[in-house]
């Protein structure tokens, strides 16, 4: 992109050209803040992302919450939670490029049993990825995982810029799986009376790093509810709440 380009992307992504800014990004918050509520209210115990070369599962585990529609990140338009990571199985593969300290990998693929990363690889930067793997421990497990609404995000490009590209919209919306630690913040519980330790045994992660790797293939995420009975949470680059 030339400069003026990747300015237009960001007027764009911040609603910037809108006739009233403020009142948009309102709106929109509010309409994310409803999708939190309604996927609260779900009490769901794993998820199923199945997308071209996709089939992984994660655990949500207990205590958690999700959250979304902050508007202390502009543009902000993700819906996450930090999930037990022990419970994340399977592959999935990222159609976006990943920028990291000066280095740019294309085509990263991941393969997950029982938690942890036991193959990764790269059309470029292979070496990078493992790298960024072996940092530590918990570099080779998830932090995070979230969804982002097609109908919300402007962003059509590939940005080099976390906060951008965690934010990629398009007519399949995006996902992002951030390797390295956990938000403890998004456990339900009291925060400041549960131990390190006491986090670790809810499956929340801790690591140096959280790195955030995105795709925008089009996925299907199937819920499994903790009464056994599943539900499509996110299809066709939405949620599925209306």
């Amino acid at each position: 992109m030339t400069l003026r380009e990747y300015w237009a992307q960001i007027i764009n992504a911040c609603y910037l050209d809108d006739p009233n800014p403020i009142q948009r990004w309102r709106s929109t918050h509010a309409e994310i803040r409803a999708t939190v509520a309604w996927i609260n209210a779900l009490d769901i115990d794993r998820l199923n992302i199945r997308a071209e070369d996709t089939d992984l599962w994660i655990s949500v585990g207990q205590q958690r919450r999700w959250t979304g529609g902050s508007p202390v990140n502009i543009p902000s338009f993700e819906i996450c939670t930090s999930p037990d990571w022990r419970g994340t199985n399977g592959h999935i593969s990222f159609s976006e490029p990943l920028y990291l300290n000066g280095s740019v990998m294309h085509g990263v693929r991941l393969v997950f049993a029982d938690g942890e990363v036991i193959d990764a690889t790269a059309e470029e930067g292979q070496k990078q990825l493992r790298e960024l793997i072996a940092t530590d421990r918990g570099a080779a497990r998830i932090g995070e995982y979230s969804l982002t609404d097609g109908r919300y995000s402007r962003i059509t490009r590939f940005m080099a810029t976390t906060l951008y590209d965690e934010n990629r919209g398009g007519p399949a919306g995006n996902t992002h799986l951030p390797l390295g630690h956990s938000y403890e913040d998004l456990f339900t519980g009291d925060i400041a009376s549960t131990t390190p330790a006491q986090f670790a045994e809810l499956g929340f992660n801790h690591s140096s790093i959280h790195v955030d790797i995105v795709s925008t293939t089009d996925r299907t995420v199937t819920a499994v509810l903790r009464d056994g009975s599943t539900q499509i949470i996110y299809a066709d680059g939405r949620f599925q709440n209306d």
